[in-house]
């Protein structure tokens, strides 16, 4: 795989550090992660959903923190008691995780469930009134300075 060198990209742009950090962590194949499984949709304009297979957690053995553009969802398994049980094959994962995942601006946490192994986490990009773009109306040159000469005169005559 190729790396790509944001060093010129540097010299003209000024607070793009984290996406060009972001963008060259993407590219490395050793930190690729492949456990638990996920989907990631798009369940709305603005809204979406991250699903995660944790077959075999708990609520309890499960955590989700977000900090600075950052989703972290972590798993860990109880020490589970000594069984008398002895596995002939052992398949299912009893192994602890941590999935990153890098968020835009603006997007909050709705809500998390976890029903039928999967971890289900509601996504929504709400932009705050002071960021949309807003229509800036023009005002006739003419028409704003009268209206202060006026008042000047009537100031100076009382």
């Amino acid at each position: 795989m190729r790396h790509v060198d944001f060093t010129p990209l540097y010299r003209s742009t000024v607070g793009f550090d984290r996406l060009f950090t972001m963008l060259d962590s993407l590219g490395q194949p050793e930190q690729a992660q492949t456990y638990p499984p996920y989907n990631i949709e798009r369940t709305g304009d603005n809204t979406y959903r991250i699903t995660m297979a944790v077959a075999g957690f708990d609520e309890s053995e499960l955590s989700i923190e977000a900090r600075e553009h950052t989703l972290t969802v972590k798993g860990e398994k109880s020490e589970e008691a000594a069984t008398e049980n002895q596995f002939l094959y052992r398949g299912i994962a009893k192994r602890a995780f941590e999935r990153r995942f890098q968020l835009a601006e603006y997007v909050e946490i709705q809500s998390a469930s976890l029903k039928h192994g999967l971890l289900h986490i509601d996504l929504l990009r709400e932009i705050p009134e002071a960021a949309k773009p807003r229509r800036i109306d023009i005002v006739a040159a003419q028409s704003a300075p009268k209206q202060i000469a006026a008042t000047q005169i009537e100031a100076s005559a009382h």
